[in-house]
């Protein structure tokens, strides 16, 4: 078996890749300080083919050499749009028919696994900032609270590492089911 070089996996079509339909979730990137961060959300979401990306407040840009760096053209990919605030993201979102689901370990969240959203279902995740998490009015805001059950002794994980789980839970529950 002959293994794949880069060049062909990195490579497809991406006006076809475009045009294909996309799982109806957007991730919300709430003042996400880290480019690397940034950019490795726009990878995975070109792995999963979701719907796009809100980049909110201080989160950068693309084109960006840090945010390319880890991204590797996906921001060329994945639909993505700015928004000064997260608020505004949100609540045009939720205009849309989208849930809100903010990624925090808040009172009252619901631990991923047990969250079964419709295969059709529009989902926007929040992923928050790095120190800070996602901001307490968007928490608020939020129709509710994903967390990932963690057992070891930071409770935390990096926003890409989550990005990641979370995006994986979603496409298996309503794509691969």
């Amino acid at each position: 078996m002959r293994k794949l070089k880069n060049e062909e996996l990195n490579r497809p079509d991406i006006e076809a890749f475009k045009a294909t339909d996309k799982l109806p979730v957007v991730v919300v990137m709430d003042n996400v300080r880290s480019m690397h961060n940034v950019g490795s959300a726009f990878r995975t979401a070109d792995a999963f083919g979701i719907t796009s990306i809100a980049l909110c407040g201080i989160t950068a840009q693309p084109p960006h050499r840090e945010i390319h760096k880890t991204a590797l053209g996906a921001t060329e990919s994945v639909k993505w749009k700015y928004y000064e605030d997260t608020r505004s993201a949100c609540e045009a979102l939720k205009s849309d028919g989208y849930t809100i689901m903010a990624i925090e370990q808040v009172e009252g969240s619901i631990p991923l696994q047990h969250f079964q959203p419709d295969k059709d279902q529009k989902v926007a995740i929040v992923l928050g900032n790095e120190v800070f998490g996602v901001e307490d009015e968007i928490v608020q805001l939020a129709d509710g609270c994903l967390e990932i059950p963690q057992f070891g002794t930071k409770h935390s994980l990096n926003v890409s590492v989550t990005t990641g789980i979370v995006l994986w839970d979603l496409v298996s529950k309503m794509k691969l089911a």
